[in-house]
């Protein structure tokens, strides 16, 4: 597979919710979804989510195998795997997550409970090159 090819094929694989979107109700996707606009009600997904700076995510319930924060949410997220908030967002309720990233200029009001993680997973040896490669891919 060429890069190109992979480009796309990671293109395809996520949809977005342009900053103009406002919606309300249910959400349910298996891939990954990028909020850049607003949303009202429930997330209940087998994929990834992001939630872009200047977004806005109002939930009752948000289930995922992951989520990036730059925007704001609120309410209870409960992720299979991780939750990274970065620099500028606000988070709003309480997290449930195996791993759990909290960067500089982050505000997080609410509480973490920790998952169970695979004993021989090594969740904090991930290095520097590696985390930076995959946050420069979220924000492409």
């Amino acid at each position: 597979m060429t890069n190109t090819e992979g480009k796309r094929k990671d293109a395809a694989a996520e949809v977005v919710l342009g900053q103009t979107t406002s919606f309300y109700g249910l959400l349910r996707f298996r891939e990954t979804l990028r909020i850049q606009g607003k949303f009202k009600g429930t997330i209940e997904a087998t994929g990834a989510l992001i939630v872009d700076r200047g977004a806005e995510v109002y939930a009752d319930r948000i289930q995922v195998s992951s989520l990036i924060v730059y925007g704001t949410v609120v309410g209870a997220v409960h992720a299979v795997d991780k939750v990274d908030m970065l620099s500028g967002a606000e988070v709003h309720g309480d997290v449930t997550a195996a791993r759990l990233r909290i960067a500089d200029g982050v505000l997080f009001d609410g509480q973490c409970s920790m998952t169970a993680v695979d004993r021989e997973v090594e969740i904090f040896s991930r290095p520097t090159e590696e985390i930076k490669a995959e946050l420069q891919k979220t924000n492409a």
